[in-house]
């Protein structure tokens, strides 16, 4: 799932507590999903790993963002993971 299409289709309070783990603010989640900004990846990490702890409680409403599609270069995380 894309972060603009997880941002739309969460709570007020899941975006909110999104963008609270990742010592940002939902206007900025709202920049990264737009591509108007990359996220770097330790927060892209922080991003996805928090979004699939959401959606585990969203009941299938949701699904987790992954981090590849946060970042410019999303070919980093293979260079950080050789093995995947």
């Amino acid at each position: 799932m894309e972060l603009k299409h997880f941002l739309q289709m969460s709570s007020k309070r899941e975006r909110a507590e999104v963008a609270c783990v990742c010592n940002n603010s939902v206007a900025y989640l709202y920049q990264i999903a737009g591509k108007h900004r990359c996220a770097s990846p330790q927060m892209a990490i922080r991003i996805e790993h928090f979004t699939r702890r959401v959606a585990a409680r969203s009941d299938g409403r949701l699904e987790a963002v992954p981090r590849e599609s946060l970042v410019r270069h999303p070919e980093i995380f293979l260079e950080m993971n050789p093995e995947v």
